[in-house]
C-alpha cells in the first residue's frame, strides 16, 4: 500500500513542477511577440507608492493611496531591485506559481493545473503590470487550507486577501457556513477572530495615523461610478451613445447612478442567494469549491467596475470546478478571457473614444454571466442543461 501512495505523490510533484516551469515560460512569452505592443501599465503607480514608502513616507497620510494596506507590501518589495516594471513582473509570476501550488495542494487534476499553466497566454500583457495575482494567490491558499480543514490557517490567508483587495469578502459567509459544520462553532468563532486579527493588523496602524486617508481610499472604491467595462456599461455602449469621462481613477460613464446602483443591487442579491443555497445544502468540497467560484464570478460579473484583471481572480478558482461542470466552467473562463484580449489592450481607445467593439465587450460579460449559471446551477439544472 505505500508504494502507491510514493508513486502518487511523485507523480502529483511532478505535474506541479511541469505546471510551474510552462506558467513561467508563457509568463516569458508575454514581454514577445504581439503581447509586448499597446500595452497599458500600472507599474508607474505602484512604483510611486513603493518608492515614497521607501522615503518614509506614510500611506494615506502623506501620499494618497487608492488600494488596500493589504496591497502595499508587493508595491514596496520590487523598488529594492533595479527595473522595477520587471521586477514587480516576475513578482507577479512567482505569486503564479504559488497559485498553481495551492490548488494542487486543493487536490486539482493534471488538466486544471494545466489550464493555469497557459492562463498568462489567455490573460495577456496586463498580467504584468497589475497586482491580482498577490490576492488570487492568498485566495487560493484560503481554499486549500479550509479543504484540508486547517480553518485557522484559512481563515487568516482569506484575511490577508481582503486586506489586499476586498473582492475576496465575498468568501467570508461560505467559510464561515464551511468551518462551522466541518468543526463546530468554537473553531468558527477562532477562525473568525484569526481573521479579524489579521485585517486589524493590516489596516489598524493607517486607522490610527491616518484615518481620514484610509477612509477616503475605501470611500472612493465604493463610491466609484459605472465603469465603462462593467456589464451595465456594456448594455449602454451597445445600443446607445453614452458619455466617457475619467473619474476615480478609471473610464466611466457620465451620468449613470441609477444604472450603477441597479448593478449594485444585482450583484448584492446574486451574492447573497449564492451563500444561502450553500449553506441550505451539504458542506461538501465539491460544493464548497464551486461555491467560492460562483460567488467570486458574481462580484466580477455583477459588479459596476469591471476591469480585465479582475478576470485573474478566477483563474484559480474555476479549475478546482470537478467533473462535465468544471470542463464547461473552465471554457467560458478562457473564452472571456480571450475575448477580453481582444479588445484590451490594442483596441481599448477605439472602445473608449469611439464605442467600437462594444458589441465584443458585452458578449465578454455575457459569458461571465453563463459562468456564473454553470457554477451555481443544481446538480438536476446540469443534467438538464447539458
Amino acid at each position: 500500500m505505500v508504494l502507491p501512495v510514493r508513486r502518487d505523490r511523485v507523480a502529483r510533484a511532478v505535474a506541479l513542477a511541469v505546471a510551474a516551469v510552462v506558467f513561467l515560460g508563457c509568463w516569458e512569452v508575454l514581454h514577445h511577440w504581439f503581447y509586448s505592443r499597446h500595452q497599458i501599465v500600472d507599474t508607474p503607480i505602484y512604483e510611486g507608492y513603493g518608492q515614497a514608502m521607501r522615503h518614509g513616507l506614510l500611506p494615506y497620510r502623506d501620499i494618497p493611496v487608492e488600494y488596500p494596506p493589504g496591497a502595499l507590501p508587493v508595491f514596496e518589495a520590487p523598488t529594492y531591485v533595479d527595473g522595477y516594471d520587471e521586477t514587480f513582473g516576475w513578482l507577479m509570476a512567482a505569486l503564479g506559481v504559488g497559485c498553481i501550488a495551492f490548488v494542487a495542494a486543493a487536490g486539482a487534476s493534471a488538466a486544471s493545473l494545466a489550464a493555469i499553466a497557459v492562463s498568462p497566454l489567455l490573460i495577456g500583457s496586463i498580467a504584468l503590470s497589475r497586482y491580482d495575482f498577490w490576492p488570487a494567490m492568498l485566495v487560493a491558499g484560503a481554499v486549500a487550507s479550509f479543504l484540508h480543514d486547517r480553518h485557522r490557517i484559512g481563515w487568516a490567508a482569506l484575511a490577508a486577501a481582503i486586506a489586499a483587495k476586498l473582492f475576496a469578502a465575498v468568501l467570508v459567509p461560505v467559510a464561515l457556513v464551511w468551518t462551522l459544520r466541518r468543526r463546530g462553532v468554537r473553531e468558527m468563532l477562532v477562525g473568525a477572530g484569526a481573521a479579524i486579527g489579521v485585517v486589524a493588523a493590516a489596516a489598524l496602524p493607517f486607522a490610527v495615523l491616518a484615518p481620514a486617508g484610509l477612509w477616503h481610499s475605501l470611500s472612493g472604491q465604493l463610491s466609484r461610478p459605472l465603469q465603462v467595462e462593467s456589464l451595465g456599461a456594456s448594455v449602454l455602449t451597445t445600443f446607445g451613445r453614452p458619455t466617457v469621462i475619467a473619474t476615480h481613477g478609471s473610464l466611466n460613464l457620465a451620468g449613470q447612478g441609477a444604472v450603477a446602483t441597479a448593478s449594485t443591487v444585482v450583484e448584492l442579491t446574486v451574492i447573497l442567494v449564492l451563500w444561502v443555497a450553500f449553506a441550505r445544502g451539504a458542506a461538501t468540497p465539491e460544493r464548497f469549491l464551486r461555491y467560492c467560484a460562483a460567488c467570486v464570478c458574481a462580484f466580477v460579473a455583477f459588479g459596476k467596475v469591471l476591469s480585465p484583471q479582475f478576470l485573474i481572480w478566477l483563474v484559480p478558482l474555476v479549475p478546482l470546478v470537478r467533473g462535465r461542470r468544471g470542463v464547461a466552467a473552465a471554457v467560458l473562463l478562457a473564452t472571456a478571457l480571450v475575448m477580453t484580449q481582444v479588445y484590451f489592450p490594442a483596441r481599448y481607445f477605439r472602445y473608449i473614444f469611439h464605442l467600437q467593439l462594444a458589441w465584443l465587450v458585452l458578449a465578454r460579460n455575457l459569458v461571465l454571466v453563463a459562468l456564473l449559471a454553470t457554477l451555481s446551477l443544481s446538480p438536476r439544472g446540469w443534467r438538464r442543461s447539458s
